[in-house]
């Protein structure tokens, strides 16, 4: 059943079309994910959709009785309540049915023979039961918790939150409101990796129809089952999640642009053959040229595909390397306040960097992953602990909140003051890069959107040829064209990164190891996103098991004394004075992961050994005399030839990786 649908909706503001002829519909039950470039229009279409703008041209339906809820980029809490009386305000309906309640449970006490009072109070708890009475304490207590709402924050003033919390607290209230159609405007910005996959689990059981305005790729794969891109002011549609969008894109441009060449041949040929015809002068080969002329006025002429709009190009380089120890920390801890108000953030922090290593650190939200790029900067002390930075370390850094930059100057300006040996038009062409055209480079800071500061933030840091990357939170507000051109450009960069993110499909490209910071000190794991979830599965078995086979001992033991004997299995190092139950659970463990690298490392090194021998058979057809003359088996041979040169490089990669194991 169709519950929305649009038919040639347009907006235009004076001569800039943000929109113009989208057309789509959305079946009950549908997860649509809206994606396309900052600045493209997917808000102003949700806002259309909501009513909170009008469309100037065309019409869009809402089925009969279907509510929309919507969580915009910015809240509309009042600002002297508190959290639980923000969310309290979601469920007037149940307060006024309680008081109801109570009111003719008094009568009926009253008078206990009165028929007309008894149904009117059955009536009312059964009314009061559909609504969710009896339940909502209980979700709200549960979905405040999963948004890292604790009790001790119910009376929190609104105001006294961060953009964060208010972004986490918004999502909470429109969750409660459980509406038909679910609009959500950037929902996963603020929100740490075990929020994130809570969120997908919600989504995916919910029994609305969702519509989500993302650039987050992996949480688009997981929710998703359609996907509107919002391009060149028009709406297009594709079946499927991101994945699956990504690569029908591709194969639509494609054939639209074959199409539309073939056509042009076609019409410049048969321009070619009227030529010719009336050339000669002949009766018969007029009339032949004025039927063809006719043919071709009524082909149906095809539009040259829109291109794709200009890419942001960035290149990080160094001015000078590093010397190979970057970073080394021993026992660092970092709290805050005294006495009673004291709060500590994290302890028993070990870190060993290497130059040319990218390191991403992860952790829940509050653990303080920001206070910790801070320390290592020098911007703060640790409370405890030890901390050098290596030889000829040249730090750059990457603010998510961009408070680094001066909301007062222009964008140019912003740039001027930070380096000053560059003309203005360098400048100019510098900023082109990063899509800031024409009259873009006056434009005062403090109006820019935030993907627009991020990509002036990428631009200083470019600029600034650091050796070592301090990136906070960089893919948040970039769209997802500019998230692919980030990670190519921090793939080639020479030097060292270290990035705190909850992207994970950044997670899954760009680290060679992944650092999770908890509030008792870190762990470490060599790989990718992927491998980081197969290892943490790994030891929460590992621990269950333990706890199992120890029984009352392992839960009684002391978090030191467990962790002690979970040490093997996390940092690779020999178990000290365990029992014989807690050595088996650890043999069977490394029994385990030794079966899955050794499966791993023949799947590859089979991989391996066909590219090698495709590659083999390539270039001898390539060398055979009896192909030499034909080009176009050559030009595919050639394609082929590269494409398995750059599986052969991923490959090798892949091996070298399990070797190290």
């Amino acid at each position: 059943m169709i519950v929305l649908s649009a038919n040639n909706l347009a907006k235009i503001y004076g001569t800039d079309v943000i929109i113009e002829k989208a057309s789509f519909h959305v079946n009950a039950g549908d997860r649509v994910g809206i994606v396309g470039r900052n600045g493209a229009g997917k808000t102003t279409l949700l806002n259309m959709l909501t009513g909170e703008l009008s469309a100037d041209e065309g019409e869009f339906f809402v089925s009969a009785n279907t509510r929309i809820g919507y969580l915009k980029q910015r809240d509309n809490f009042f600002k002297d309540h508190t959290v639980i009386e923000a969310i309290d305000d979601i469920f007037t309906d149940i307060h006024r049915l309680e008081e109801e309640i109570h009111r003719t449970s008094d009568m009926v006490a009253a008078n206990p023979h009165d028929e007309r009072l008894i149904h009117r109070l059955d009536a009312l708890q059964q009314q009061y039961d559909a609504k969710g009475g009896y339940t909502y304490k209980s979700e709200i207590t549960g979905i405040l918790s999963s948004m890292a709402f604790g009790p001790e924050t119910y009376n929190k003033k609104i105001s006294t939150l961060s953009g964060g919390e208010r972004t986490r607290l918004a999502l909470a209230a429109l969750l409660l409101e459980k509406p038909d159609i679910l609009l959500l405007d950037e929902p996963t910005n603020h929100l740490d990796i075990g929020t994130l996959k809570w969120l997908e689990q919600y989504l995916s059981s919910y029994k609305g129809t969702i519509m989500i305005v993302s650039h987050d790729r992996y949480f688009l794969d997981q929710t998703v089952n359609r996907i509107f891109e919002v391009t060149n002011h028009k709406v297009y549609c594709y079946d499927g999640n991101y994945t699956e969008y990504a690569a029908k894109k591709a194969q639509r441009r494609e054939a639209e642009l074959r199409a539309y060449t073939n056509q042009q041949k076609e019409i410049a040929r048969q321009e070619e053959m009227i030529r010719r015809f009336k050339q000669h002068g002949t009766e018969l080969l007029a009339k032949r040229a004025q039927s063809r002329e006719k043919r071709l006025e009524h082909i149906e002429r095809l539009e040259r595909p829109e291109s794709e709009m200009g890419r942001m190009k960035i290149h990080f380089r160094q001015n000078f390397q590093s010397g190979n120890d970057v970073i080394m920390a021993e026992g660092l801890a970092k709290d805050f306040g005294w006495g009673s108000n004291k709060k500590e953030l994290f302890r028993n922090v070990d870190l060993d960097i290497k130059r040319g290593e990218r390191i991403c650190i992860v952790g829940p939200n509050g653990v303080g992953k920001t206070t910790l790029l801070r320390t290592l900067l020098g911007e703060l002390n640790p409370t405890e602990g030890r901390l050098k930075i290596g030889h000829n370390v040249a730090f750059g850094y990457y603010d998510q909140g961009q408070q680094l930059l001066n909301n007062n100057n222009t964008v140019l300006e912003e740039l001027k003051e930070s380096y000053r040996l560059y003309t203005d038009t360098e400048m100019r062409n510098i900023l082109g890069r990063f899509l800031f055209h024409g009259d873009d480079v006056f434009l005062p800071v403090g109006s820019l959107s935030g993907g627009e500061k991020a990509r002036l933030s990428l631009v200083k840091m470019m600029l600034s040829g650091a050796n070592t990357l301090i990136l906070d939170e960089p893919t948040n507000h970039l769209d997802i064209d500019s998230k692919e051109v980030f990670e190519e450009a921090l793939l080639e960069f020479p030097g060292t990164a270290i990035i705190v993110s909850h992207d994970r499909y950044f997670l899954q490209r760009i680290p060679t190891r992944i650092l999770e910071l908890e509030h008792d000190g870190i762990s470490e794991y060599l790989g990718k996103y992927d491998y980081y979830l197969e290892k943490k599965e790994q030891i929460q078995s590992a621990k269950k098991y333990l706890t199992e086979q120890l029984g009352g001992g392992a839960k009684g033991a002391t978090s030191a004394e467990f962790d002690k004997a979970m040490k093997p299995v996390t940092a690779g190092g020999q178990p000290q004075e365990l029992s014989a139950a807690e050595q088996r659970a650890l043999s069977k463990q490394r029994e385990a992961e030794e079966r899955r690298r050794t499966r791993a490392l023949a799947k590859i090194e089979e991989e391996i050994g066909a590219l090698e021998a495709e590659n083999a058979d390539i270039e001898a057809k390539m060398c055979a005399e009896e192909n030499m003359n034909d080009y176009e088996l050559l030009t595919k041979l050639s394609m082929r030839h590269e494409e398995v040169a750059v599986l052969l490089e991923k490959a090798y990669e892949q091996w070298a990786e399990l070797d190290e194991q």
